[in-house]
């Protein structure tokens, strides 16, 4: 069973939350049995108030359930009061994505990066699987075999920690170098992102010639690919894939996916993919922004596309008019404007507000399954490369 506290306002409404919650379980293999939520005003060491684990106790009993999820990323102590108290066992959110991530990743720099992610999440939880040691105060019983496992655990963890940071060094050398490749061919960058599931892969495909893995599920894609292109105007570029975000995506993971993010760094244009069709569109583009926000990335020029318009008109929708945009805008008005679902045919990026916290350039309406759209999307990232390299000779000119 799943469950979730709220003590504020939060990015998602409690219940599309607890859906996704649940939709990560499934893709780890579990069965949703229930799902209960719960108000705080106030902080609990146990995450729930105490009452609440008799209501919770009633749905394991009821059920058989033998796991409940939380759908926030818990401290050590929570969750072992928590089992102790339920007699399950009991994870959070956080463990859910790792363990869709190592499910997952395919390649070798795939699995190194979840691989520490994981064993760094493990790391401050060790101690709690001893604390039962611990309560039993000083004298016997208390030192050599207990406290000598705690500690090998932690030394062993913390070896296969250092390791796997040596190899994934090797491996942001090994970009570094590449990208220094890229530079000196003057070759231009453009990077996709967006939600996990919201059909980056699909459209990369689409417009590289590429047979990147493109799956109806979350994070089918964990490793970044490259691919060269040659743009309408007949200049060579470099477009990349990258993995999905999703709401209360774990520091350790964007800390661990360091080699793989980086490419979002060096690009010139970010291509902001959205499943238009899914209900939590807005909320998902939110996500996306306040990540790269916190990367330090909300400068990158964007461009927006709308993916997965098949599912929303029969016919081709007509490309919005307007192609570039005076100020920063507001996206998700393009999903809701004034309440009302827009007419995608004659969408118009003027419509947009202006508080968006990344720079949107243009908009493309796109179907990665019908074609749609692939071709004005090449003809957009050539005319911003285009312009992303003439802000950089400005650049050298000045500073030259």
């Amino acid at each position: 069973m799943s469950a979730q506290v709220r003590r504020e306002k939060t990015l998602w409404p409690v219940e599309d939350s607890l859906d996704e919650l649940a939709a990560l379980a499934e893709a780890c293999g579990a069965e949703v049995v229930g799902r209960m939520s719960q108000m705080l005003n106030k902080y609990s060491p146990l995450y729930i108030g105490k009452g609440k684990i008799d209501d919770v106790l009633d749905v394991i009993q009821a059920e058989d359930a033998d796991t409940v999820v939380f759908d926030d990323e818990l401290k050590p102590s929570q969750q072992l009061r928590l089992e102790d108290l339920l007699k399950v066992k009991v994870i959070d959110r956080s463990t859910l994505i790792l363990d869709v991530f190592a499910r997952r990743a395919r390649s070798a720099e795939g699995k190194l990066q979840i691989e520490l992610a994981q064993s760094e999440y493990l790391l401050p939880r060790l101690a709690g699987q001893w604390s039962h040691l611990e309560r039993l105060g000083g004298g016997i019983g208390t030192r050599g075999p207990g406290e000598t496992q705690i500690e090998t655990d932690r030394r062993l963890v913390r070896n296969k920690i250092s390791r796997i940071k040596k190899e994934l060094k090797k491996v942001r050398v090994r970009r570094e170098g590449q990208r220094n490749n890229r530079r000196r061919s003057d070759l231009g960058v453009a990077a996709f992102v967006g939600y996990t599931n919201a059909g980056k892969s699909a459209l990369f495909n689409k417009l590289t010639s590429s047979e990147v893995m493109e799956r109806d599920q979350l994070f089918s894609t964990l490793d970044t690919t490259t691919r060269q292109v040659h743009l309408p105007s007949g200049a060579p570029a470099t477009i990349s894939d990258t993995v999905g975000f999703i709401y209360k995506l774990p520091p350790i993971v964007v800390e661990s996916f360091g080699a793989t993010l980086e490419e979002l760094a060096e690009a010139d244009v970010m291509v902001h993919v959205v499943d238009a069709n899914s209900e939590y569109a807005e909320r998902q583009i939110e996500v996306v922004d306040k990540i790269l926000d916190d990367m330090d990335l909300s400068h990158v020029p964007r461009i927006l596309v709308l993916n997965k318009m098949d599912l929303l008109t029969e016919t081709e929708p007509d490309q919005p008019g307007v192609q570039s945009l005076d100020s920063p805008s507001d996206a998700k008005a393009l999903l809701s404007t004034n309440g009302e679902e827009p007419d995608f045919a004659t969408l118009d990026p003027s419509q947009l507000g202006e508080d968006l916290r990344g720079e949107i350039s243009c908009v493309v309406l796109a179907s990665a399954f019908k074609g749609w759209g692939v071709e004005r999307l090449r003809s957009v990232i050539d005319v911003e490369l285009k312009e992303a390299a003439e802000r950089a000779e400005q650049v050298a000119e000045v500073v030259g």
